[in-house]
Parts: structure tokens; sequence; C-alpha cells
């Protein structure tokens, strides 16, 4: 009889459920409606329930995202039941597809520069993550296996930034892009074709930068700070994303006008940044919120 293990992780809407052993081979697999499930009789019997949102399956795990109309706390337990029931009646987790294993995906992935001469955006056909994830080292890379295996293939790379589609790549100055860029596109590539997992959404470390992305952080904010937030989400940060980077809301003083903005990615120490806040950013909240007196503060993650 298989038995459900309840594990909570950095993403307060995401809980895995973990089985004694593997359930899922070598790949990993991501349901985000009932349509989607045709090889997974599991995740197609978890969209049943009006809360779930996205269903993933890797290795040992089954993590599921809920949507905000409940909270786990009060119906994780169920779910583990649940799911423990189907397994030890039979039911098929995932079905197996004849030559799945030698099975690529389609992949493409183009290069783009960046304002930032130390950093190359390597964009993909195909959404990486749904949540922002920023690796300064090997050591940080736990949520990330592709992260980690461009710190250990290349040790010219400095820093990496997974953000939906695209990879943003900063290197030290030992290298020249001209002369490494075909060479990480292709392993970018070929990782990704294999079905090798480039983010675990769930092993992201809930930063103070990441909660204050959540609802309930928002909605405890002042009026002033919300239309700030919803200026650079609606305004600056397509913009910003379009050259490798990220640019989040980090505080705002009431008292001397000053609104503080975290740079990652691209964005993050590149000589450009300074000047597209003034220039930018800074007037268009001066110009969007009536008050001249408001100033911005770049913070490099």
């Amino acid at each position: 009889m298989e038995k459900i293990t309840i594990r909570a992780t950095q993403n307060p809407a995401i809980i895995k459920f973990e089985f004694s052993d593997f359930i899922a081979g070598h790949g990993n697999h991501e349901f985000k409606n009932i349509d989607d499930t045709a090889n997974s009789p599991l995740a197609r019997q978890l969209f049943f329930l009006p809360f779930v949102k996205t269903v993933y399956i890797s290795g040992n795990f089954v993590a599921i995202e809920r949507y905000s109309i409940v909270e786990w706390a009060d119906v994780q337990d169920e779910v583990a039941e649940q799911i423990a029931n189907f397994v030890n009646t039979g039911g098929e987790i995932l079905k197996a597809v004849e030559g799945e294993a030698k099975k690529k995906l389609p992949v493409t992935v183009y290069v783009e520069t960046t304002p930032n001469p130390s950093v190359m955006k390597f964009v993909n056909n195909k959404l990486l993550t749904k949540t922002v994830a920023e690796f300064k080292n090997i050591d940080e890379t736990e949520a990330s296996p592709l992260a980690r295996e461009l710190f250990l293939k290349f040790p010219f790379i400095k820093e990496v930034f997974i953000d939906e589609n695209y990879v943003s790549i900063n290197k030290y100055a030992m290298a020249d892009w001209n002369e490494v860029t075909p060479e990480v596109r292709a392993f970018i590539r070929k990782f990704i074709e294999e079905g090798n997992t480039v983010v675990d959404e769930s092993l992201i470390k809930q930063t103070p930068a990441a909660e204050k992305q959540q609802e309930e952080y928002f909605d405890n904010l002042d009026t002033t700070s919300q239309r700030i937030i919803n200026i650079l989400e609606e305004y600056v940060k397509p913009a910003v994303q379009g050259d490798g980077g990220n640019i989040a809301f980090e505080s705002y003083d009431e008292a001397d006008k000053r609104v503080k903005v975290i740079l990652q990615g691209a964005c993050s120490g590149c000589p450009s940044s300074t000047f597209t806040l003034k220039s930018g950013i800074e007037n268009m909240l001066k110009d969007m919120l009536n008050d001249n007196d408001i100033k911005v503060e770049a913070i490099n993650a």
C-alpha cells in the first residue's frame, strides 16, 4: 500500500505529495488543464477538484498548484488520501508511451543581445518558468538543474537568470560572447530537448522580493504603492524583460517620495540602468502619479 507524504514548498500555492519510489522515470511532466492529461490518468482525476490549477509530476512526487479559493491546510489531507486511493486501486500515474525515452521536444533557441555587454539572452520557444529565478552561483541552483549544469559546464558564467521563456547569462570578462555563444546556445537547446527540468518552481526560495509579488502583500499596501506596482508591471517590466532583465517593486517612502526598485538579470549592474531609470521610469512615475517630487532608487539584486 502506497503512503503519501505531504511536503510544503517555498511557494505557498504549491504543495508536494511524495511517493516512496520514483514515479516519473527520467522525465518531468506539467499539466495546465484537463485537456492536457491524455498521458496521465492521475492528473486527469486531480483536475476534477475545482481548486487545482496546475499538476506537476516528476521524480518521486506530484506537485499541485492551487487557485486561491482554498488554503492547503484545509484540503491537503483529503488530496493525499485521494492520490493514495487512486494508486492503491491500480490507477495509472503516467501512461507509457512507446519510444518516449527517445522522443525529443521540438525546441528552438535564439540569441538576443542586451544593453548590458556582459549579458546574453537565450530565448526559447516554450515557457520555462512562471516564477522569476536568479542564481548568483552554483550553490544557489537547487531549484534549477539547468542553471547548475551551466555553472558546471562553463567556468566563465557569473550569474544565471531565468524568466518566462528565456535564460539570461552574465559572464566574467575572461570570455568573449562572440566565441562562446554558439556552444552555450547548443547546450541549452539540447538540455531542454531531452526533457530535463529547467526550473522546479516548488523549490524556489521564497525571498523577500518574491514574497512581495504575492497577492496578499499587494492587498496590504497603500494606494500609491499599488499604483506604482501597476505602472511598473504594465509599462516598464515588458520592456525590461525584452532586454533580458526584470524589475520589481521594493518599497515606497511617502515622507521623501522615494521609490526603490530591484534590478535583476541583464539590468543588474548594467551601465545603462541608472540612465534608464532616471530618464524613463522616474519621469513616467512623476507624470502618471502627478507628483514631481518622486525619486527612483535602483537596487541590484
